[in-house]
């Protein structure tokens, strides 16, 4: 018996009962795998490119053979410049997509390379954001180039989610209401792992590609398996409220209002901000208006506390949201917040050193950030090299820990706001030292010094 065998992160990973409603897509591909196939599902949380390269695909090696398939399903969290840990580069990523295709395919196995599912994120205009900075492309970008087979998730669950729109696609993801499912009694907003609906059907859909993919191995797919249709989810509870205005309007309240804990007053937030806080007791829904508006509502749990996030962006600016909460008797008081969204990052400014200019072999970086950006990271021929918090007064500075050869080099700068960022701010400088095959250093190579200030072997040229 062949394998197919999935690795990536935790969009795929298979879920005990006991996680629900989290659910992995991988879990449910074996229903519509032939008999012939045994699927192996090797994808787990906190996986990237890098980290599963490096930690754990010598296992999967030396198990492949030939006829076996693997699905190489990364690039939902290695664009995370945020994140030093998850953060690759677009040429580190491409790169270790390379090396995978390559390994695999040496082992006499089919590579399948697979793009990142989309995230449950719209736009005013009921458009899916594109929340994976381009990373997708990269993907289709390996396989054209290694001729590696090509399941586009990404591309078949935009269209999926733009079909659902936003009234229903949150349906299909681990996001749930306050007192909605027992292992979130505070609910959950999660607009990237899926629920075991959505997984179900995003299994279907990569099946359904895999059944007409040239490249692979023939018989993988169950036909008849594919016969099965999506169930699309219902409309959510939030969006079939009829005449919501008659609760900010229609009568005195009969209680104190709600209150909202986060965001706090004058707050600036991203476009994807999860709204908290607490109502009074006997409330059973909130109901929240910008201006006259209805934008949204969310139930509140036993204990009075919600979680709330609409599933489309906030436009960037300032906005005040009103809530109003709905009790046996009547409705709540009317709780208000004011808050400004930042729907993008202005670039750092670099001060030092200035362009162009020499530096000893250890640079030390500065300059200023906008407001609200936490830290500056600090990238050098597309790799990220360090990052700079930002001081409350907008200043930031870094010197890298490690000695610089000697030559001209470019450092790119990037201003980091919640999981947005910025463009990058280029700097040329110039470092200065004892080139790597001069005398100085060349004569000195037959012995190893002692300690980094050693004082039994002349000048090698590092200090």
């Amino acid at each position: 018996m062949n394998k197919f065998c999935i690795i990536g992160n935790s969009v795929a990973t298979s879920r005990t009962p006991a996680e629900g409603p989290l659910a992995g897509w991988g879990q449910y591909l074996a229903d519509f795998l032939d008999g012939r196939y045994e699927l192996k599902n090797y994808a787990r949380d906190a996986m990237t490119a890098r980290s599963y390269y490096t930690e754990r695909f010598i296992t999967l090696l030396n198990t492949l053979g030939p006829g076996d398939v693997v699905a190489i399903d990364f690039g939902a969290v290695e664009q995370r410049i945020n994140v030093p840990l998850r953060y690759h580069s677009p040429r580190e990523f491409t790169e270790f997509l390379k090396l995978y295709v390559a390994a695999i395919s040496g082992e006499g196995a089919v590579p399948v390379l697979v793009t990142p599912t989309a995230r449950c994120t719209f736009d005013v205009h009921g458009g899916v954001v594109d929340s994976h900075d381009g990373y997708p492309e990269l993907v289709r970008e390996v396989a054209a180039a290694t001729g590696a087979p090509l399941v586009d998730l990404n591309h078949f669950t935009t269209r999926m989610l733009q079909e659902l729109g936003p009234t229903r696609a949150r349906g299909f993801y681990r996001w749930t209401d306050a007192g909605e499912h027992p292992n979130h009694p505070d609910g959950i907003v999660d607009s990237t792992h899926f629920n075991e609906a959505g997984a179900r059907e995003v299994a279907r859909i990569f099946a359904s590609v895999l059944h007409r993919l040239p490249g692979l191995p023939p018989g993988l797919v169950a036909p008849d398996a594919l016969q099965q249709q999506g169930v699309y989810p219902p409309v959510q509870p939030e969006f079939t409220v009829s005449h919501p205005e008659s609760a900010l309007f229609g009568g005195s309240p009969v209680t104190g209002p709600p209150t909202i804990k986060s965001p706090s007053a004058s707050r600036t937030v991203s476009p994807l901000h999860k709204f908290s806080g607490e109502a009074p007791p006997g409330t059973s829904y909130l109901l929240f208006f910008e201006g006259n508006t209805y934008v949204g509502g969310t139930s509140v749990n036993s204990e009075g506390r919600w979680l709330w996030r609409r599933t489309v962006n906030w436009p960037g600016g300032e906005h005040h949201l009103q809530a109003v909460g709905i009790v046996d008797s009547g409705v709540t008081a009317v709780a208000g917040v004011s808050f400004t969204v930042r729907d993008h990052v202005e670039p750092p400014v670099v001060l030092g050193p200035r362009e162009g200019a020499w530096s000893g072999p250890r640079p030390r970086f500065s300059g200023t950030a906008a407001p609200d950006v936490s830290k500056v990271m600090v990238l050098e021929g597309g790799r990220l090299i360090g990052e700079a918090p930002v001081r409350e007064d907008g200043t930031w500075s870094v010197r890298h820990p490690h000695d610089w050869r000697p030559g001209r080099y470019v450092v790119e700068f990037v201003s980091v706001f919640s999981a947005l960022h910025s463009r990058p701010t280029p700097l040329s400088l110039r470092i200065h030292g004892v080139p790597e095959g001069n005398w100085i250093r060349t004569s000195a190579a037959s012995r190893e010094p002692c300690g980094d200030k050693c004082e039994h072997l002349p000048f090698a040229g590092t200090w």
